[in-house]
């Protein structure tokens, strides 16, 4: 089985909003930056980053055995397959808080080391005058999508 893989050095990774993997959001942009790690084409963008751990911290799965299933070429409806047969038991409510928590999170939400990081960063990869009022704002207007 080939690996559908983005070229991450020509186009985007999914938004971190987007939830089409087992209703997680943050999960379709993980894929697309693991398959595309494992196929070469990752750019300037991380796998395993803390953003992806996010999400499998609260998934339960460890990235080493993510990787190795996406390594296997399975398509995004396997790999949602995969993700709800390993993800930890949750309610669906504790799965759409969870989603909703991080659509809203505000950079002062997070842990110091990321808003240390994110002090550079913004300023060096969005345009001066465009309001972040989100963490995923960030993703979505640099790579155009708001």
């Amino acid at each position: 089985m080939s690996i559908q893989s983005p070229d991450l050095t020509t186009e985007y990774p999914r938004s971190a909003r987007d939830n089409s993997i087992a209703g997680y959001v943050i999960a379709a942009r993980a894929l697309d930056k693991c398959r595309a790690d494992i196929a070469g084409t990752i750019g300037d963008y991380h796998s395993d980053c803390p953003l992806d751990n996010i999400w499998l911290d609260f998934v339960g799965i460890k990235y080493a055995d993510f990787r190795e299933f996406v390594a296997t070429g399975a398509d995004d409806a396997a790999v949602s397959e995969w993700v709800e047969k390993n993800a930890k038991s949750r309610e669906k409510i504790e799965i759409i808080r969870w989603n909703n928590d991080w659509r809203d999170k505000h950079i002062s939400e997070l842990p110091d080391n990321l808003q240390e990081f994110l002090e550079t960063y913004i300023p060096q990869n969005i345009p001066k005058n465009r309001p972040i009022y989100v963490l995923f704002d960030i993703y979505d207007i640099e790579e155009k999508r708001i």
